[in-house]
């Protein structure tokens, strides 16, 4: 399948699938969320600041979640949101997503916590989502979409999926509205992009669609946070890590591509929060 993927999708794939990228988020990241976290201070881990943002973003539609619900989380990583809503609240879930890396390690999860019969995991492409029309009741996305280099038809997609009456919520990082032309260079060579999307961006191709925004929850002040304390606890563990689990090429490129968010996020360039996107159509 993969020799169908647009060229960012299969620069995302090969990024992800590779051995120093997954010990990088598996040890680092504790292989289950690996998104921007809602951090309370800056000196709080990852790992419950990233389970924080799964967290919340359910009680912002814990309506859509219940039993009998479907939700597909698209570029879904090691699966952890899919597992949170159905352990939590009790839906069928779906994650998306393009590494045979990730949803190999998902899918041992899974099987360890008693999951399997209500999570599926899927090798898959968010620009090609294999699944009929109005199926989803919830499409989710935890900054995943960057990674195309067609969010337009991820858009598509996403939107074809979901149900008249469902619910389209995301986080995604973004460029900020008002972001100079140029500035942001470091961070897209970094990531083999020429793009990002803004949050102007999402809600007109989304309202385009016919879908109506119900909140851009704004917490763009955790990028820097973020990315500096992946940064930080990245430095304190290199001994350990470098020459075995990660090559000690990946650590310098990943203390480079970090700064960069970094000094993005503190100049004000990027943008990164929680929309939802309801679809009244039906």
């Amino acid at each position: 399948m993969s020799e169908q993927y647009s060229d960012a999708v299969k620069t995302a794939q090969n990024y992800y699938n590779s051995d120093d990228a997954d010990n990088f988020y598996s040890r680092l990241w504790g292989g289950e969320d690996i998104h921007i976290g809602l951090y309370q201070d800056d000196a709080e881990d990852v790992i419950p600041a990233s389970h924080r943002t799964v967290a919340h973003m359910c009680t912002l539609i814990e309506d859509k979640l219940g039993a009998g619900a479907k939700m597909l989380d698209i570029g879904g990583g090691y699966g952890g949101s899919a597992r949170y809503v159905a352990e939590h609240y009790g839906a069928e879930t779906v994650s998306l997503n393009l590494s045979e890396v990730q949803n190999e390690r998902g899918r041992k999860q899974n099987d360890e916590r008693g999951l399997a019969d209500r999570v599926t995991i899927v090798d898959g492409d968010f620009e090609n989502i294999p699944y009929d029309d109005d199926t989803f009741d919830v499409v989710w996305s935890q900054d995943a979409m960057l990674h195309s280099g067609n969010r337009t038809r991820v858009l598509d997609e996403a939107v074809r999926v979901l149900k008249p009456g469902g619910v389209f919520i995301f986080t995604d990082p973004m460029m900020a509205d008002d972001c100079p032309d140029g500035v942001l260079g470091p961070v897209l060579d970094r990531i083999q992009l020429e793009t990002m999307g803004s949050p102007g961006f999402y809600r007109k191709e989304l309202t385009t669609r016919g879908l109506t925004e119900r909140t851009f929850e704004d917490h763009t002040h955790q990028v820097p946070r973020h990315y500096g304390g992946i940064k930080k606890m990245l430095e304190a563990r290199e001994s350990e890590l470098a020459g075995s689990a990660i090559s000690d090429t990946y650590i310098a490129n990943m203390k480079n591509g970090l700064q960069h968010w970094v000094d993005a996020g503190n100049a004000g360039h990027l943008a990164w929060g929680i929309m939802i996107f309801d679809n009244a159509q039906g």
